[in-house]
């Protein structure tokens, strides 16, 4: 149990959730009273958004083990998410208890406090975390947003302040700055070079480009406006808030067209948006399309039948129809609800405000106000998440995406081998090496087996399926005389179950046996390589000196197993582009940059389309001051479909 345990452990840092759960279902299965397994559980399905589940698990680990303070702190974030912030504040006081200067808990603590407007218990908390940590940047953040709940500008911004003091790259601190420069003052030209500034750090969160949009329209950049969006779409396909903003901004000019397939792809992600139904009709009716646009303000009708536009819409759309006697009973419904001032109920008022704002109810003769297209467009959407202060977590294992909100670039990871691999429109799925393509052709493994750096997580059904075949190798191996290829596949299910202790054992086995054959020694990088991630990823104990000592002792140490493992790769097979590759990420890892330079050299000479050492090289140039060179490689990074490539470029060179 404590082996799977630990091999959950390596799915969950993976950020294989599902995986994960099935190692840590099996270890709960075979000794329930254990208390780690179910705190790992609450972890994995805390990142799965399950805050109910994460809750009970955690509540059971508790219950196995009272002085577990991680479970505490798991339990008291899925509790806040659960709006359950009363019962959060005593998890966290429990955990306070055993660590009583834990910073964390103390922040999470002041966060639940404040849900609860239990102000002056903040604040003395917050004043609590000043006198052990002053320089902690994210506690002036936190105290800002509760100065800001309770109408104190002038002591948030001080506080806003003293965090940038603190961190210049506290993008939370300029989106802040931005929102008060928005609603007490409405001085757009301040929160649109805080804004700027925050999508500097933070270029990859859609939702910071749609909040410029929003700026940059009132700045009157109607150009700049729609490139947010643009841009904010091509981050997140499916986001349908700029998706509609779009629209709306494209409905201004008459860009009709695309706006009514902007609504449309609105109404396809939720088939329910009554705002989308009520904008398409409006640009339906203007493209002569009277049944269409009547079909669609029907749904906002049918949905809030005290709305009063909603029937003077449809009375003219009927009219330009030719539906005379239709328009005319329209009409006077209108009149009716409108004298009578009848209140729209509240889930009405909540859908319809911005739609109400955007387009008035149209006069008798149908003409259309000279401001609607503003007064549409002040309609607009913005998001209100990204001022979000997160709950802060001790245990680094409760990964969710804070990693891709923490990194504002990542270097093209490694490419390993895999039996997957997720598509990319850009890009090749695989790429070529020779040994694995003709292991691939003899067809005595189960799977082809790809060489990607996109290897997706593993859902239950597939964490079965390679359960199942290590079962047969175990069986197969058994009963036959062992072969280099039996522990090459089962290797390969062990990698793809992130169990690398296993897979290394294989990898050795099939070496013993076929001596440096190249996908054994891929293996055995491989195998190694996992192991010092998960290492790398556990974490020690900020007050054990001598344990942090030990760890960075292991690590150099794993890393130095990995380095000649590739390098026994490389000796066999010198021509294989993704080993020259993968070496450079190695050596990126002690910060050799120089030797870094070199090995993606070697790689981009041997295969000269890998826009993936180009980016990794141009990366590298940067770093060491070199901006000519590195723009050259981040610019045909981009040409080889690197989408990221084209990002960086435009940072340095503002």
């Amino acid at each position: 149990t404590e082996q799977v345990t630990r091999i959950g452990q390596n799915a969950l840092y993976f950020e294989d959730y599902m995986l994960s759960i099935q190692y840590f279902n099996q270890a709960i299965s075979a000794k329930p009273y254990n208390a780690k397994p179910y705190l790992y559980r609450a972890i994995a399905k805390y990142n799965l958004e399950d805050y109910s589940g994460a809750e009970k698990d955690a509540s059971k680990a508790i219950e196995l083990h009272p002085f577990l303070t991680d479970a505490y702190e798991v339990r008291g974030v899925a509790r806040q998410n659960l709006g359950k912030d009363s019962l959060a504040v005593g998890d966290y006081e429990m955990a306070l208890k055993l660590m009583p200067r834990n910073r964390q808990l103390l922040f999470n603590k002041a966060l639940a406090l404040q849900a609860t407007k239990q102000y002056a218990k903040a604040d003395s908390t917050y004043d609590e975390l000043i006198r052990y940590y002053p320089r902690y940047s994210n506690l002036y953040l936190g105290r800002a947003r509760m100065r800001l709940e309770t109408n104190d500008t002038v002591k948030a911004l001080e506080d806003i302040g003293q965090a940038l003091v603190l961190d210049k790259q506290a993008v939370n601190a300029y989106i802040m700055r931005a929102d008060i420069a928005i609603h007490s003052e409405k001085n757009y030209k301040s929160a649109l070079s805080d804004m700027d500034e925050a999508i500097r750090l933070q270029p990859r969160l859609g939702g910071l480009y749609i909040n410029r949009a929003f700026l940059r329209y009132n700045l009157d950049d109607y150009f700049g406006a729609m490139a947010d969006y643009d841009y904010a779409i091509q981050l997140e396909p499916l986001n349908y808030m700029a998706i509609f903003n779009r629209g709306l901004l494209l409905a201004e000019v008459n860009a009709n067209d695309r706006a009514l397939q902007d609504f449309t792809k609105v109404l396809e992600l939720n088939p329910d948006d009554y705002r989308a139904l009520y904008n398409r009709a409006l640009i339906l009716n203007a493209k002569g399309r009277y049944a269409d646009a009547i079909s669609d303000i029907n749904r906002v009708i049918e949905q809030f039948p005290t709305f009063a536009g909603g029937y003077s819409m449809r009375s003219e759309f009927k009219r330009l129809k030719g539906d005379l006697t239709g328009a005319e009973k329209d009409y006077k419904k209108a009149l009716s609800l409108a004298k009578s001032a009848r209140p729209v109920d509240d889930k009405a008022q909540q859908a319809l405000r911005d739609s109400q704002e955007g387009a008035a109810p149209q006069s008798p003769d149908g003409e259309i106000p000279s401001d609607l297209a503003a007064r549409r467009f002040a309609s607009l959407l913005t998001t209100d998440n990204n001022v979000e202060i997160k709950e802060e977590y001790n245990n680094s294992a409760i990964r969710g995406k804070v990693q891709d909100r923490n990194l504002s670039i990542d270097i093209e990871p490694m490419i390993l081998l895999s039996y997957y691999s997720s598509t990319d429109e850009l890009r090749g799925a695989t790429y070529y090496i020779k040994e694995v393509d003709e292991l691939n052709a003899t067809r005595m493994l189960n799977m082809n087996v790809n060489v990607t750096n996109r290897i997706p997580s593993v859902d239950e059904d597939l964490a079965k399926r390679h359960f199942e075949s290590i079962e047969y190798y175990n069986s197969y191996l058994s009963t036959h005389k062992p072969r280099a290829i039996d522990h090459l596949g089962r290797a390969m299910d062990f990698i793809t179950t992130r169990n690398y202790d296993s897979a290394l054992k294989d990898a050795d086995k099939s070496l013993e046996l076929a001596p440096d054959n190249a996908v054994g020694l891929f293996l055995k990088f491989q195998s190694l390589y996992g192991q010092y991630l998960t290492l790398k990823n556990t974490p020690a104990s900020e007050d054990d000196s001598e344990g942090i000592s030990n760890k960075r002792i292991l690590m150099s140490s794993r890393l130095g197993n990995v380095r000649d493992a590739l390098d026994n790769l490389l000796k066999v097979s010198p021509n294989t582009a993704v080993a020259w590759f993968d070496k450079g990420n190695l050596l990126l890892e002690t910060n050799d940059f120089t030797s870094a330079l070199s090995a993606y050299s070697k790689a981009v000479e041997l295969k000269p389309d890998m826009g993936e050492a180009y980016f990794n090289r141009g990366y590298v140039y940067l770093k060491l001051g070199n901006q000519h060179a590195g723009i050259a490689d981040l610019s045909k990074a981009g040409e080889l479909g690197i989408i990221a490539a084209y990002n960086l470029i435009k940072r340095i060179s503002n």
